[in-house]
C-alpha cells in the first residue's frame, strides 16, 4: 500500500553565442541518471509501503528517460505511459507524484479535475493547467539560473551596497578612499553595519501578462511587457531599508539582472515539454454514470475538454507554445461512486498504466509515525527544539497514538493518514503551549500520557467527530 505522509508538502537550435544551461538543483537527479529500482528506494524515504505503485512511478519515468535517448522521428511517437491510481483519501497518491517531481526537479502542477465543472462554459479553462505548469517551469529554470550566477550576483551586490555606504566621488577619488572602503567592507562582511539604515533604489516587477476570455473564446494570454514597453517596462522606486534588507534587495537585482528571460522561456518550455508532470486530482468527480443524467452531461463535456491535452496538443502561453505530447499526466481518484470504465473510453485509453491504493491499517500508521525522514513525530522533536525542549516518543505511545488514528477513521470519516495530524497536534497542545517555560527540559511522550489526553475524546464520537 502506498501512504500519505502528512505535513511532508513542504524540482531549440543552439544559440550563436553560448548561454547559460538550466541544471537541476542539487537535491534533483536527471532521469537517466535514475534506475527504476533507484527510484522506488528513493520514494521509501519518504513514503510508506506501495510497492506497486512506486515501481510503477518508476517504469513511467524511466521510459520517459529511454524516449530522449531514443531520438529521432521515433522518439516523437513514442508518448508516456499516463497513469491512473485508485484510492480513498490520505494513502498518498499526491505525495508519490509530487515526491517522483522533486526527485528529478520536474515542473509539477496538481489540480483538481472537478473545478472544471464550476465556470460558466463547462471546461472552458482546462488549458490553464499546462499554462500553470509553465510557470512552475519559469520559476524553477530562474532558480537554477541564479543559482548559477550567485557568486558574480553577490560580488556585485556587495560593490553596489559599498557605493551606498562610501558613495564615489565625480571626479578622483581623494586619498585613502579605497582603504576606508576595504575596512567598511570588512565591517560589512562581519555583519557591523546590518543595522545601518541606507537608501536603494530598486526595480519594480510591473505587470508581465493578461488573461482575457469571454462567453465562447478561448482563454488569450498577452505579453504586455512586450506590447507596451514604455508603460509596463519595471519602475525605479527608492526606499529606506537596513544593511542587511538593502543586501538581499540588491542580490535579487542582481541576479535578475545576469539571468536572461529570453533563456528561461526557451529553457522553461523545453523543460516543460520533456519533463513536465501534471497530477489530475479527483478524476472520478467528472466520470459520469451510465444511463445518469443532467450533471452528468457536464462531466461528460469536461472529459472531452481534458482529453485533447492529455493525447498531446499546443497550448498557447506568455512564454510562447507549448506542447504536451510528452507530458506525463498522473490521474487519481477515490472512485467510491463511480469507476473507472464510467470515463469516456478515449481518456480511459490514455492512462494505460493503474494502480490501486488501500486503504492504512495500524501498522501502515506506525510506520508512518516512525520510519520517513520527515515524519511527523520528527517535525515535533524539530519543532520543540527549538524552544530548548527534547522531545521523544516512546514506541508504545505510537502503537497507541496509531490505534487511535484507526478508531477515528472508522467511527468517523475515513481521511487516511491525514488524521495523525489532528490526533498529535491535540495530543501535543499542551506541550506545545508550555515550551516556552520549560526549556533546557527533557520530555517523554507515554502510553499514559496518549490515553490521558485522547481516551476520553475518541470514546465521545460527537465530540471527536469535531475535536479529531
Amino acid at each position: 500500500m502506498v501512504h500519505y505522509m502528512p505535513g511532508d508538502h513542504e524540482e531549440g537550435g543552439a544559440p550563436a553565442a553560448p548561454e547559460p544551461a538550466a541544471r537541476p538543483s542539487a537535491s534533483a537527479i536527471p532521469d537517466s541518471e535514475l534506475t527504476p529500482r533507484q527510484v522506488v528506494e528513493a520514494l521509501d524515504r519518504h513514503v510508506v509501503g506501495q510497492h506497486a505503485a512506486k515501481k510503477a512511478l518508476a517504469v513511467a519515468l524511466r521510459n520517459r528517460a529511454r524516449r530522449q535517448a531514443v531520438g529521432g522521428d521515433l522518439a516523437r511517437d513514442i508518448t508516456p505511459r499516463n497513469i491512473l491510481m485508485i484510492g480513498p483519501t490520505g494513502v498518498g497518491k499526491t505525495e508519490l507524484a509530487r515526491r517522483l517531481a522533486r526527485l528529478t526537479g520536474s515542473p509539477f502542477v496538481k489540480v483538481e479535475a472537478s473545478k472544471f465543472t464550476e465556470v460558466g462554459y463547462v471546461g472552458r479553462d482546462v488549458e490553464s493547467m499546462v499554462r500553470d505548469l509553465m510557470a512552475e517551469g519559469m520559476q524553477l529554470v530562474r532558480e537554477e539560473l541564479e543559482a548559477d550566477v550567485r557568486e558574480r550576483a553577490e560580488a556585485r551586490a556587495e560593490e553596489a551596497l559599498l557605493d551606498l555606504l562610501v558613495p564615489r566621488g565625480i571626479s578622483e577619488a581623494p586619498p585613502g578612499a579605497d582603504k576606508r572602503r576595504e575596512a567598511v567592507r570588512s565591517q560589512l562582511r562581519a555583519g557591523h553595519l546590518d543595522e545601518r539604515e541606507v537608501e536603494v533604489e530598486i526595480t519594480e516587477q510591473g505587470p508581465q501578462g493578461l488573461s482575457i476570455f469571454g462567453p465562447g473564446m478561448e482563454n488569450v494570454d498577452m505579453n504586455l511587457g512586450s506590447l507596451m514597453p514604455g508603460l509596463f517596462s519595471g519602475k525605479k522606486k527608492k526606499q529606506k531599508v537596513r544593511v542587511a534588507r538593502a543586501r538581499e534587495l540588491l542580490l535579487q537585482e542582481e541576479s535578475r539582472s545576469l539571468v536572461d528571460d529570453e533563456t528561461v522561456g526557451r529553457l522553461a518550455r523545453e523543460r516543460v515539454e520533456s519533463s513536465g508532470i501534471l497530477f489530475l486530482d479527483e478524476i472520478d468527480k467528472v466520470a459520469g454514470r451510465e444511463g445518469a443524467k443532467g450533471p452528468d452531461v457536464s462531466r461528460e463535456g469536461v472529459q472531452r475538454d481534458l482529453l485533447p491535452i492529455v493525447e498531446g496538443t499546443t497550448v498557447q502561453t506568455k512564454q510562447g507554445p507549448v506542447r504536451t505530447d510528452h507530458v506525463l499526466f498522473i490521474a487519481a481518484g477515490a472512485f467510491h461512486v463511480s469507476k473507472p470504465s464510467d470515463l469516456i473510453p478515449e481518456l480511459q485509453g490514455r492512462f494505460p498504466v493503474r494502480v490501486e491504493l488501500s486503504s492504512l491499517s495500524k501498522e501502515d500508521f506506525v510506520r508512518i509515525l516512525k520510519e520517513p525522514d520527515a515524519s511527523l513525530t520528527r517535525q515535533a522533536e524539530a519543532l520543540l527544539e527549538t524552544e530548548g525542549v527534547r522531545l521523544s516518543f516512546t514506541d508504545e505511545a505510537l502503537e497507541a497514538v496509531a490505534d487511535y488514528a484507526v478508531q477515528v477513521n472508522e467511527a468517523t470519516e475515513d481521511i487516511g493518514a491525514r488524521r495523525l495530524h489532528t490526533i498529535l497536534e491535540t495530543l501535543l497542545e499542551e506541550i506545545s503551549f508550555e515550551a516556552p517555560e520549560r526549556r533546557g527540559e527533557e520530555l517523554v511522550v507515554d502510553e499514559a500520557l496518549v490515553r490521558e489526553r485522547l481516551d476520553g475524546l475518541v470514546k465521545n464520537q460527537d465530540y471527536s467527530r469535531f475535536v479529531l
